[in-house]
């Protein structure tokens, strides 16, 4: 399994009172299987998705990453795990706008500690196979709304992860764009063996996936 999720609790909390968002979640991903949440908005999605890609600690439960437990220390291991083991598409790109192309998808190469050469030669790699090696070079603020998220699925692809944690990774394409932007992300997740879930509103995006799963009342069903 690329990953194990058991029993994950979150909860927020207003004032004094708490707010329960993931009230158990169970989930297990196959290596190189593809996986949507659905659900409605604001039902805690992001939440998930942030606690299985540990940007945000659970208050409970276990999480495996390839075989590794990781949920319940959120210290320089997990810090460790998730720079190598995981790999993030968002909504909204968050490209380093001062980094052209290739630089930004360099930079999870040189956080592990990667010459700059090879750090390079990955980078562009990638962007390649994305068809954006005519775009290297480029700002983001020169880039179209799809070639910045070819750009920010390269970067999230480039260290080879075991997982992409993909939070509405179209929601802010037009259908066509969308469309071909999941196309490449799935296509080249699926080349590499790396398993993905997504959480999106788009259903016909959702049945291209291996599994649809809907979070509900603060589990998935």
């Amino acid at each position: 399994m690329s990953l194990i999720a058991r029993n994950l609790k979150k909860s927020f909390w207003q004032g004094k009172n708490e707010i329960p968002v993931l009230k158990g979640v169970d989930l297990e991903l196959e290596v190189g299987e593809t996986v949507a949440i659905v659900g409605a908005s604001g039902i805690g999605k992001a939440t998930l998705l942030h606690c299985l890609g540990l940007l945000e600690k659970a208050d409970s439960g276990e999480i495996f990453v390839d075989g590794e437990e990781i949920g319940s220390l959120f210290d320089e291991r997990a810090l460790d795990c998730r720079k190598k083991k995981i790999g993030f598409v968002f909504q909204f790109h968050y490209l380093m706008s001062e980094l052209s192309a290739v630089e930004n998808v360099m930079l999870p190469l040189l956080i592990q500690n990667s010459s700059k050469k090879e750090a390079t030669a990955k980078a562009e790699d990638y962007l390649n196979r994305v068809g954006l090696s005519h775009r290297l070079f480029h700002l983001p603020k020169e880039l179209s709304g799809g070639e910045q998220q070819r750009v920010s699925i390269a970067r999230a692809l480039v260290h080879e992860p075991k997982l992409i944690i993909a939070d509405e990774p179209t929601g802010n394409l037009d259908p066509a764009t969308g469309q071909a932007v999941f196309d490449i992300l799935v296509e080249k997740a699926l080349s590499m063996n790396t398993s993905v879930v997504m959480a999106t509103h788009n259903l016909t995006l959702a049945k291209s996936m291996k599994r649809t799963l809907s979070l509900s009342e603060g589990r998935l069903i």
